[in-house]
């Protein structure tokens, strides 16, 4: 199994900063698209970010100039860093990675892992 962990949420205030960890462990082969969602209270879970195996970034409208998505693939590691945060970016931040793994005997299989989510909560 590929275990995702996510840490660095929390509470600021309108205007500041956080970033956001996602950690991936287990036997990764590959990681395909790596992305960042979140769902505020009533709300469907939306995509905040996204980034392809070969770098390729989207984000919705709603975050582009503020949020970044990267990776470290040494320490497979997955941040999304958040600036000029506002009340409305309040929500629990999910991690989600799809690659390939290694399987039993060896061999490759698809994975596609969540994390357990993380609170942002932007308030004054």
């Amino acid at each position: 199994q590929v275990q995702l962990v996510e840490s660095g949420g929390g509470l600021v205030q309108p205007g500041g900063s956080l970033r956001l960890s996602c950690v991936a462990s287990g036997s990764i082969a590959r990681f395909n698209t790596m992305g960042w969602y979140r769902q505020a209270p009533g709300n469907q879970r939306e995509l905040v970010a996204g980034m392809t195996s070969g770098g390729d970034t989207n984000y919705a409208d709603s975050v582009k100039g503020r949020f970044t998505i990267s990776r470290d693939n040494v320490k497979n590691t997955v941040y999304l860093q958040m600036n000029s945060l506002k009340p409305e970016d309040t929500a629990v931040y999910s991690c989600n990675v799809r690659g390939i793994k290694w399987g039993p005997y060896g061999r490759p299989a698809d994975f596609d892992s969540w994390g357990q989510g993380t609170q942002v909560t932007v308030s004054s």
